[in-house]
């Protein structure tokens, strides 16, 4: 079971944890890097009394004013033709120009552009409450349907057998097609030991099948570390949040004083966070020189580049990844196979390289999440829906899981060995 099979398209780069609020203030939103989000104003013409007037060209280019009433005639005559012919009158306004909108933002055949009307809105925008509660999994919300990433580490996701790549498409019976991923992930939420049954489906499965998960408080880890044998330091990142780039700098700190003669970077899961964590952790890593540049569709970018002072620039290094790693896991991860820094090891990263915004729509109408810009690595890699390859291909069979086994991190310490000797 490769994590290239496993791998599916991310629309924006957040990979949400089941058991947070995913929007709150509207940061955790469709991109896996939140800071990704930029301070973009409406840079579209809004309808201000639709129907009755046509949308405002940017341009006040007579020219181009009445190309876009030619170009809208077609939508006109079906307007009318729904009002005058349509059975069921009378007809809703407001909901023919949601259902516009999320039309025109469909025929741009991103999965990650996309609209939510106000009661979705409304919904997604409500502060959970500090709500800590739920089946503890990094999800994918930019998909047909929620798609888990990867189960937390034993969480109750885990212990009911969950994996990668599974898609949630009906939860306790009620399908799932075509609601929002943000809203599916409040309906998975809930109060600590009571149970939801999520309809799985399920790659290479004839059919979908119920799993059923009994909720639970989850403390999310951020960090892990030890020495190993041989001398070895293993440090596991799992998620690039808020206190990622503190934990990570005091792990390191610990580890460096035992003088190892390696270390592993494990970012396996690792479903991503805030941009700057990812610069400021690859910086720990990466004496100088770029980490990534994030281009947007005006024909600006941005650059960002190590800072000095990281704690382990020499060390030898192995960062081991797989399809759970995406977003700012790939960000590190990539900008340390480009410098040459350390050897990748394990399986294709998720492959999530682009920035979505979310734009509030005026007078209440909801909001279109829009693609914005795309993430480079150093070598001007663009990664979205390709994932990053590992210098050392090392396959975790479901079967090793099973047995306790871990050849990805047993070649990783054999490297270091080698490397030593």
């Amino acid at each position: 079971m490769s994590s290239r099979a496993l791998k599916i398209t991310l629309g924006v780069i957040l990979a949400l944890v089941l058991i947070c609020g995913i929007f709150s203030a509207g940061i955790f939103v469709g991109a896996i890097l939140p800071q990704f989000q930029s301070t973009l104003v409406n840079r579209w013409p809004l309808l201000d009394q639709f129907p009755d007037t046509l949308p405002q060209p940017t341009s006040t280019n007579e020219a181009e004013a009445g190309d876009l009433d030619a170009l809208f005639r077609p939508f006109w005559e079906a307007w009318d033709i729904v009002h005058d012919q349509y059975v069921d009158q009378p007809v809703d306004n407001t909901l023919l120009m949601h259902g516009a909108i999320q039309g025109m933002l469909n025929s741009l055949g991103d999965r990650n552009t996309s609209y939510m009307d106000p009661d979705q809105y409304q919904q997604a925008s409500i502060d959970l409450d500090g709500s800590y509660e739920g089946i503890g999994a990094y999800v994918d919300t930019e998909g047909e349907y929620l798609t888990i990433i990867a189960p937390m580490p034993d969480s109750p996701a885990e212990k009911a057998g969950l994996k990668p790549g599974d898609q949630v498409i009906a939860i306790d019976g009620e399908d799932m097609t075509g609601i929002d991923g943000s809203l599916v992930i409040r309906r998975v939420l809930g109060p600590d030991g009571t149970k939801v049954t999520l309809t799985i489906l399920r790659e290479n499965e004839p059919a979908p099948f119920d799993v059923e998960v009994i909720r639970a408080k989850i403390t999310i880890p951020c960090v892990e570390y030890e020495m190993l044998d041989n001398d070895i330091g293993y440090l596991r990142l799992y998620d690039f949040g808020e206190r990622a780039t503190k934990d990570t700098e005091e792990a390191l700190r610990d580890l460096m004083k035992d003088n190892p003669r390696g270390l592993i970077f494990d970012l396996r899961g690792n479903a991503g966070g805030y941009l700057t964590t990812a610069v400021d952790i690859a910086s720990e890593f990466i004496d100088e020189g770029l980490i990534l540049t994030e281009r947007f569709g005006d024909g600006t970018e941005h650059t960002y580049n190590a800072a000095k002072g990281g704690l382990s620039v020499e060390i030898p290094l192995v960062v081991l990844i797989n399809g759970g790693s995406a977003s700012a896991s790939e960000i590190v991860a990539g900008a340390i196979q480009d410098h040459n820094r350390g050897t990748l090891i394990g399986e294709t990263s998720f492959g999530k390289g682009s920035v979505q915004n979310w734009i509030p729509l005026s007078e209440d109408n909801g909001a279109v999440r829009v693609t914005v810009a795309r993430w480079y690595t150093p070598n001007d890699r663009q990664i979205h829906e390709i994932g990053l390859e590992p210098d050392v291909p090392v396959e975790l069979t479901e079967e090793d899981f099973l047995d306790g086994l871990d050849p990805q991190l047993d070649r990783a310490i054999e490297i270091l060995t080698d490397t030593d000797d």
